[in-house]
């Protein structure tokens, strides 16, 4: 018999997807964030506004997630230049 059985257990991705894992969860998390205030400065919080936020998010996700995988090499070698490396 199991401990927990509610716990709902799954595979783990391989560790060669965590390059667009990471972007995948940030961009999703990022664009959650700045559509809600968007859409609450431009609506204010009316009856409309969930489904307004709802409707933003999806189109500045879509938008952001490639340009994120676009830009991520980028940022990677500004970073570099700007911290010290581990060593």
């Amino acid at each position: 018999m199991h401990p927990h059985p509610a716990v709902i257990r799954f595979r783990r991705l391989p560790a060669r997807y965590a390059g667009l894992v990471m972007p995948l969860i940030l961009s999703l998390f990022m664009t959650f964030v700045v559509s809600a205030i968007a859409t609450a400065r431009t609506l204010g919080f009316v009856p409309a506004f969930p489904a307004a936020w709802m409707q933003a998010w999806g189109l500045s996700w879509l938008i952001a997630f490639p340009v994120l995988l676009l830009i991520l090499p980028l940022v990677r070698r500004i970073v570099g230049v700007l911290v010290e490396p581990v060593r």
